[in-house]
């Protein structure tokens, strides 16, 4: 679903008459988890979510948080979110793709050991069979099958909770004071255009982050780029490539985790030879390309810096232990 406009702006109309529907939808999330038999597993697990839909910057604080622990037995747990295969299932990056797995599994095999699974708590046991005695979970905040021991709200500085309201007339997955009462930290990327920090209130510690471009991405800075996208928030990326010294000479956003067909990546490529521009895409959409197409498109990888690394890493360490 391509992210409306409306759900960042205030005092939209289209919003107001959808907030009804946006009642009851929050209404049935409340139920399900209220009623949900929520398992626990041997494994610690660690969530990684947000209050969103969409693109927040989640799986990149995944894998910030594994390199935190690289001393200590962990693994990634995702739904496999665009894949086929319902797991539990071991990630093999040499054999699996994203139409297998998706392309977040895909993403968090390079950094380590990761399964997918829809139904997380077979996941976890998975997982903990492997010997593995701590779960990074790449989303799943508001599903309720799992006891998480640790959980992470991911908050792009950008756009904030959009509206405030609760889907359809908002972003949110469900409102800001229910998310906030299970969470135990707000993970905040970027800059605080909205006064998160200030907004919590003191309610929980506050780790601020940012995404920055990979030496790898260096390679780009100052080319003439057809850039495309389909994430959570396209423009991000396009910010990113411009604020690198790009000049964009046409940008095509999709919506998130589009499936790309051979017949478009053609013309997007003959775009590109036209504008004498350079095609580059994210990881994530790189990862979802046609095989023989993937040579031909470049990447703009970014990881995840804490502004702060003692103290994220002072604070999971106390909650491990």
């Amino acid at each position: 679903m391509k992210t409306p406009d409306f759900w960042f702006e205030s005092g939209s109309l289209a919003a107001t008459l959808l907030s009804p529907v946006s009642a009851l939808f929050d209404a049935a999330g409340r139920f399900a988890r209220a009623a949900a038999q929520t398992q626990k597993t041997d494994a610690t697990i660690i969530c990684v979510g947000n209050l969103v839909a969409g693109g927040a910057g989640k799986t990149p604080t995944a894998i910030a948080l594994s390199r935190l622990l690289h001393d200590r037995e962990h693994a990634f747990l995702t739904r496999g979110y665009g894949g086929r295969e319902p797991g539990p299932l071991l990630v093999d990056p040499d054999l699996h793709t994203a139409h297998n797995v998706g392309d977040e599994a895909l993403l968090l095999a390079q950094a380590a050991p990761t399964y997918v699974a829809r139904h997380r708590p077979a996941g976890a046991k998975a997982i903990a069979a492997s010997g593995a005695d701590i779960v990074i979970m790449d989303d799943g905040f508001q599903n309720p099958s799992l006891v998480k021991d640790i959980s992470f709200l991911v908050v792009d500085g950008m756009t904030g909770f959009g509206n405030g309201r609760v889907i359809p007339a908002g972003p949110l997955r469900e409102t800001v004071p229910n998310g906030l009462q299970r969470a135990d930290a707000i993970v905040l990327i970027g800059e605080d255009r909205f006064d998160i920090r200030g907004r919590i209130g003191g309610q929980l510690p506050v780790f601020e982050a940012r995404l920055i471009p990979t030496a790898e991405a260096d390679k780009l800075a100052g080319r003439r780029v057809l850039a495309f996208a389909g994430i959570g928030r396209p423009q991000k990326f396009f910010d990113t490539l411009t604020g690198m010294g790009c000049e964009i000479a046409a940008q095509y956003p999709f919506q998130d985790h589009h499936p790309y067909r051979a017949k478009q990546i053609k013309k997007l490529l003959e775009a590109a030879a036209t504008l004498d521009a350079t095609p580059v895409t994210t990881e994530k959409d790189h990862l979802r390309l046609p095989d023989e197409f993937r040579p031909l498109v470049k990447t703009l990888p970014v990881e995840l810096h804490w502004n702060d690394p003692s103290a994220i890493a002072a604070f999971l360490a106390a909650a491990l232990a």
